[in-house]
């Protein structure tokens, strides 16, 4: 058994899921869990979580020193290295909007001044044992 922040990442986790239906939400949650430990990890502060706006919503936003760093995560059952990976689902459009979705996020707080990247974070679920992440850092230009 998991002590410590471990355990409470895990039951955090849990206590987000309960309700949902759509196992694909469900997924999509731990897997924006999973990405927040990684960044924690990682040396990043996690400011806030799915912040929305009228066109869209940024999944997470940390701070890595002294940069805002908007976050977008994608989360897949693994398949076996068949089918796409999740940070492929990042195209051009996709881009754009998270470029714009972070423009906006820094207006509301104030963090125009501030240096800022977008990173995409990659969980592959596999069917037993812990997620795979991998972390894109500045994956789309701001």
């Amino acid at each position: 058994m998991r002590w410590g922040i471990g355990l409470i990442e895990d039951v955090r986790a849990w206590a987000a899921t309960r309700g949902v239906r759509s196992p694909t939400r469900r997924m999509g949650i731990r897997g924006e869990h999973e990405a927040a430990k990684h960044l924690r990890a990682s040396g990043c502060r996690v400011l806030r979580r799915n912040v929305r706006f009228r066109f869209g919503e940024i999944d997470l936003i940390a701070l890595d020193g002294g940069t805002v760093v908007f976050v977008e995560v994608k989360t897949r059952a693994a398949r076996d290295g068949r089918g796409p990976r999740p940070e492929e689902s990042v195209g051009v459009r996709k881009a754009r909007k998270l470029a714009a979705l972070a423009d906006a996020a820094c207006r509301r707080y104030g963090w125009e001044d501030r240096p800022k990247r977008i990173d995409v974070v990659a969980v592959d679920w596999p069917t037993r044992g812990r997620p795979v992440v991998r972390r894109h850092i500045g994956a789309v230009r701001v």
